[in-house]
């Protein structure tokens, strides 16, 4: 008995079923060992993280298209049927297809237009982080909370983004107010300068550039200071770090002048 006798008693559906499964599963397969190729690769010639993660695109979009031609050509459907068939795309894709369609549109624009790249610390809106990765679908910021955050593209494409990284670094702005108790010059010559001293002698050795302090305004309630932070691009986990400790050494440094 032959091992394609059992095939041959299947019925042309169950046999197209089975075909469409055993494609789809080779099809994913040559898709994870060809980006684990070009992830390697791109390491061994040091790419760019925002040319990487273009050439995991592509390869996605390729594999994609290469599973909805070969579904159309084993269940024989007619080639303007591939216009309406965003629901079996949005259904590979895991996501709704309207919104999957707006999303993959909205994922190439970002690439086109690079409002941002790979390892860039940007704003979306309300929402700020270091980018990782530009999918399809989404944009990953890994953010302060230390959490990775998934932003549909549609969200990015209709958001205003400030792009933080320039010349290497991450140029992060903070704000830090005070009252009025202690006059401008002291909180600058005895809270703020010192605290940056201090805090640039701490991580000299971490290629960092020394923070900026400059008086933004004041009204009758106090005084608010901009501190601007300088980390070298893609260290988005020591800026969530070394924020809070300069901010901490700043407020120390003001509860004892005022105390004292």
């Amino acid at each position: 008995m032959s091992l394609l006798d059992p095939l041959s008693q299947l019925s042309p559906e169950l046999k197209n079923l089975l075909l469409s499964v055993v494609a789809i599963a080779a099809i994913s397969i040559a898709y994870k060992m060809l980006s684990r190729f070009v992830s390697r690769a791109g390491k061994r010639v040091e790419l760019e993280p925002h040319a990487m993660n273009a050439v995991r695109l592509i390869l996605r979009v390729a594999a994609i298209m290469v599973a909805s031609t070969f579904l159309f050509s084993v269940w024989d459907l007619p080639t303007n049927w591939l216009v309406g068939s965003s629901a079996l795309v949005g259904a590979f894709l895991g996501f709704g297809s309207s919104q999957t369609i707006n999303n993959i549109v909205a994922g190439f624009y970002v690439l086109v237009t690079q409002p941002f790249k790979v390892k860039d610390y940007v704003k979306i809106g309300d929402l700020e982080g270091q980018v990782e990765e530009i999918t399809i679908n989404y944009t990953n910021l890994y953010t302060p909370t230390f959490n990775l955050l998934k932003v549909p593209n549609t969200q990015v494409m209709n958001s205003r983004i400030l792009n933080l990284t320039h010349e290497g670094y991450i140029k992060y702005t903070f704000t830090v107010g005070f009252n009025h108790e202690v006059s401008n010059d002291a909180i600058m010559e005895r809270c703020i300068e010192p605290s940056v001293d201090e805090f640039h002698k701490r991580h000299k050795d971490e290629q960092l550039r020394r923070p900026e302090a400059y008086l933004d305004s004041s009204d009758r309630l106090g005084t608010r200071f901009l501190i601007r932070i300088f980390i070298p691009k893609g260290e988005a986990k020591n800026l969530y770090v070394l924020h809070p400790e300069l901010l901490n050494m700043i407020m120390e440094r003001w509860y004892a002048l005022k105390n004292g």
